[in-house]
């Protein structure tokens, strides 16, 4: 069966983690170029770990891509880049903005040759404001949209604590999203479109809840208050407001794992109470009907301890599903492969024919199953096939253009 984007080009100038704006669209059959200059994208000896001699970012971040180097400061292989981008629906320029308008390719020297196209800019700060031109990696975006808090260890020195990373992956999903809209209505209108996505931006967009919340706390109580479950008292802001909760909470199990607990709607409560035995907790705190964590009860937490402490966690958590109440297992980065739904639903694409084990899609087509990415390509891999098959140049032209530099 046709792949879902089957027919859609992209040309992409990337460096490093922004570069994943493109690799969804590849896992769903989008055809990519990623235009590398001849020293190539540095990612593949970025961060750890080394897979081979080959970064696990760049084996992921770029499957499914080919590889064409070409050296933008000639005329030359400006001119490659601009015959590319004939054909092709978009242009990613995945690092600083700008980088390509300097070289003449920007987005209105590229729509002049193809008026359809849609042109995106993704970076770390964007296009605007005091931060635009400052060098950054992908954290500062995570803490400068207040995701990350530094901790200090018992010797004083700050750190930086495990936490998983926003920006720098909700960004290229955000950019993902609003290049196929440009897509769409290029082929619809004839129009293109030049979007900039800041991966800054997405990390606090992402994180909105806790941010509004504080917004919204900003006017006076008899406006915005809290829950009606807590009469009416504000929370802490976002998911802060979440620690004092006792009905939707963690809790150890028999076999020293966590599970998590979230009977915070009464119907699932009663349902807990009566299947492990104790209608009377229900009887003596009932709560409200919807929302209610029963926020600092320690006596019914110490209670609900021990009663967690009976089951292991595969236990609680068939119990959950035989008696209708939410329990949710509880795993960490290193543990979620091992878990039965993770095996069910992301069987690993194989380092057999990726360089590395790797998760699939989360997209997932009925009745369909997409072929397993292409390797991530060394620097230049697909220049020559690139130019044989989408330029449609022989191999005279293009011994010519690798002895002119225009190929690196």
């Amino acid at each position: 069966m046709t792949q879902p984007l089957a027919g859609v080009r992209i040309i992409e100038c990337s460096m490093l983690g922004p570069g994943a704006i493109t690799t969804p669209l590849a896992d769903m059959g989008a055809e990519i170029i990623k235009v590398e200059p001849p020293a190539g994208d540095y990612i593949r000896r970025m961060t750890w770990p080394i897979v081979e001699g080959v970064s696990l970012m760049h084996l992921h971040i770029s499957r499914g891509k080919e590889s064409i180097t070409l050296d933008l400061r000639t005329p030359e292989g400006a001119g490659i880049f601009k015959e590319l981008v004939a054909s092709a629906d978009a242009v990613i320029e995945a690092m600083r903005p700008g980088g390509l308008a300097k070289r003449g390719l920007g987005y209105d020297d590229l729509k002049a040759i193809n008026p359809k196209i849609v042109f995106c800019t993704i970076s770390g700060y964007g296009m605007t404001g005091p931060y635009k031109d400052m060098p950054s990696h992908g954290i500062a975006y995570d803490t400068w949209a207040g995701l990350v808090k530094a901790e200090t260890d018992d010797e004083g020195f700050c750190y930086i604590p495990e936490h998983p990373s926003c920006g720098i992956y909700a960004g290229p999903l955000y950019g993902a999203l609003g290049v196929l809209a440009g897509i769409i209505r290029a082929r619809e209108t004839g129009e293109g479109s030049f979007l900039e996505i800041a991966q800054s931006d997405a990390a606090a967009s992402m994180d909105w809840l806790r941010s509004e919340t504080w917004r919204a706390y900003e006017r006076p109580e008899d406006e915005v208050t809290g829950n009606p479950s807590d009469n009416f008292e504000r929370r802490a802001p976002g998911t802060a407001g979440m620690r004092d909760g006792v009905r939707y909470q963690f809790y150890r199990t028999s076999d020293d794992r966590h599970v998590l607990f979230m009977a915070s709607e009464q119907e699932f409560w009663k349902n807990f109470c009566e299947a492990v035995g104790r209608p009377d907790l229900f009887e003596r705190w009932p709560g409200s009907q919807y929302g209610d964590h029963a926020k600092g009860n320690r006596e019914l937490q110490a209670i609900l301890r021990d009663i967690f402490l009976t089951k292991t966690a595969a236990e609680w958590l068939r119990f959950g599903d035989d008696h209708n109440t939410p329990i949710a297992a509880v795993n960490t980065p290193k543990t979620l492969a091992e878990d039965p739904q993770f095996q069910d639903r992301f069987p690993w694409l194989p380092a057999s024919e990726l360089g590395a084990d790797q998760l699939p899609s989360p997209v997932k087509f009925i009745g369909e199953e997409m072929p397993i990415p292409t390797k991530a390509p060394t620097v230049g891999q697909h220049t020559e096939e690139i130019l044989h098959r989408v330029l449609g140049y022989d191999d005279e032209r293009i011994a010519a253009l690798r002895a002119s530099g225009a190929l690196g």
